[in-house]
């Protein structure tokens, strides 16, 4: 089950100032700065703990993922939470995790034998997809990546010509996938087209259209791996290993291997 927002914060949190300090120090800022006095100790416990228990943290106490957006302060003595807003950095940033993300599964597919991959959004952004491949056993999909570097949550942006590729394309597939700081896949999902399809927004005025469209997807919408809306996977069930972020269960696999 997806943690509670509170906890999904706290989670935040840690990632970043454990990338500086250890947890001691660390929970002693959450415990006396001002700064971070809008959440109580119990949610800063829960998100260490919800970390901890999703092997988001390695033997250390440091983080196995770099949260993007938001940058932990060089001293955490004087702890800042940075408001981020949109420049022309954190586009180039967010358009790094997008292709680190593409890299990544282009990995998987061939580490799961793959008949055919083709990196077809290097050539062009025309396709509405970024990757053209088959299964080990012949079953084709349009993958449509979108990487995160963030655990707490799924926040993916559909442009408005991927969503009208997404609605002609049967073989069209929607991939999410969590990147550590070296840009390697530690979980891959695939989001239900029917709720993207419902989630959509609507054009309620003639003159005008939407362009691009934010989605927070929920668990539920979640299949772990790369399996088509068939129910046939993409990518064999052991690779990568499955981790139960975003709120989906470990026991969500009950598709054919």
């Amino acid at each position: 089950m997806l943690p509670g927002e509170g906890t999904r914060r706290a989670a935040v949190r840690w990632l970043e100032l454990l990338r500086i300090a250890d947890v001691p120090r660390a929970r002693a800022v959450f415990t006396h700065h001002p700064d971070y006095a809008d959440l109580t100790p119990v949610q800063y416990a829960e998100g260490l703990a919800w970390l901890r228990g999703s092997g988001l943290l390695d033997e250390g106490g440091k983080p196995l993922v770099r949260v993007s957006g938001c940058e932990a302060p060089e001293s955490a003595a004087v702890p800042h939470m940075a408001r981020v807003k949109w420049n022309e950095g954190a586009e180039a940033a967010r358009r790094a995790i997008g292709l680190a993300g593409e890299t990544a599964v282009l990995k998987l597919l061939a580490l799961g034998c793959a008949r055919r991959i083709a990196h077809v959004a290097a050539v062009s952004d025309s396709y509405g997809f970024d990757i053209d491949t088959e299964s080990w056993e012949g079953v084709p999909a349009h993958l449509e990546v979108k990487g995160t570097t963030d655990p707490t949550r799924l926040i993916i942006h559909l442009t408005r010509h991927e969503h009208e590729v997404m609605r002609g394309d049967p073989h069209w597939l929607l991939a999410a996938v969590l990147l550590n700081g070296q840009g390697e896949a530690l979980n891959l999902v695939s989001v239900d087209r029917d709720w993207l399809l419902q989630a959509a927004p609507v054009d309620r005025e003639r003159t005008g259209a939407w362009e691009s469209a934010r989605f927070a997807v929920p668990g539920p919408a979640l299949t772990p791996g790369l399996v088509t809306r068939e129910g046939r996977r993409i990518i064999r069930e052991s690779v990568p290993p499955f981790m139960p972020l975003w709120g989906v269960s470990v026991t969500r696999t009950t598709v054919p291997a």
